[in-house]
């Protein structure tokens, strides 16, 4: 062995490995290569649980960035994303914190997450529940979204019922039954279909997608509280700890 320090060589390799520095791969002859491969793998087998280290390393790396970038879009964006004129706001409108949701109506973790809303909303009257439609699996939820978004415009007092009734069937989200339970809140079924062509839904759909692609998201329920974005459905208990952090020192971690 050419090496003096097998496990010092070994070590420094993973730590280059691990932190994505280049490593002086041009210094090693061929069979210093081979030899070295030899060693990282023999290595790695008798110690597994570096593997795992690394990885859990990489992941809190990896949030941390997201973190980041959501942070710079959410202080570019935050009118757009708090304030957008054509979502619908449930809960107290002039509550002193502001939750942003993006959903989807064939969402299955979008329906746990919506019962964490409601209970939140009934538990805390200050709060202010912003809606974004994001629809992003498949033409059936597009549709069912387009049903939506037409019907907050001909009836809004009535989309939070709507929405609640809608996200918790245990039916696919389809253009028919968001229709039927479109229909079931007293909306006229033509005016909710000519509704649905209107250029605006476009602009508003095409807006949320910009938005969660600015913020890292790529799946549904996705939040914004404050300065933060948070991935999938943490449930009620996380959400409301981040709710009372905004309160205490205007940020989601104090």
């Amino acid at each position: 062995m050419g090496f003096r320090n097998r496990k010092g060589l070994v070590a420094a390799l993973l730590l280059g490995m691990s932190t994505a520095l280049p490593l002086p791969a041009a210094a090693l002859d061929d069979a210093q290569k081979q030899e070295f491969g030899a060693l990282i793998r023999e290595y790695l087998l008798a110690n597994p649980e570096l593997i795992e280290e690394m990885s859990q390393a990489l992941e809190i790396k990896k949030e941390a960035e997201s973190r980041v970038m959501a942070q710079a879009a959410i202080s570019e964006n935050r009118e757009a994303i708090f304030n957008a004129p054509e979502d619908i706001v449930l809960g107290n409108p002039e509550g002193d914190v502001t939750v942003v949701e993006f959903y989807d109506y064939n969402c299955g973790f979008c329906k746990r997450a919506m019962n964490d809303m409601v209970a939140m909303l009934d538990k805390d009257p200050n709060i202010r529940f912003v809606l974004k439609e994001f629809p992003i699996l498949g033409p059936d939820s597009l549709a069912a979204h387009r049903v939506a978004m037409s019907f907050r415009t001909l009836a809004p007092e009535k989309y939070g019922d709507f929405h609640i009734e809608l996200l918790s069937s245990d039916v696919r989200a389809t253009e028919a039954h968001a229709i039927e339970v479109a229909k079931s809140f007293g909306v006229d079924e033509e005016a909710l279909k000519q509704g649905m062509s209107d250029p605006a839904i476009d602009q508003s759909i095409r807006q949320t997608y910009e938005l969660a692609n600015a913020l890292g998201i790529s799946g549904t329920p996705s939040f914004v509280i404050g300065d933060e974005a948070v991935f999938g459905a943490v449930g009620e208990d996380a959400l409301l700890a981040k709710i009372a952090n905004m309160r205490q020192c205007e940020s989601t971690v104090c």
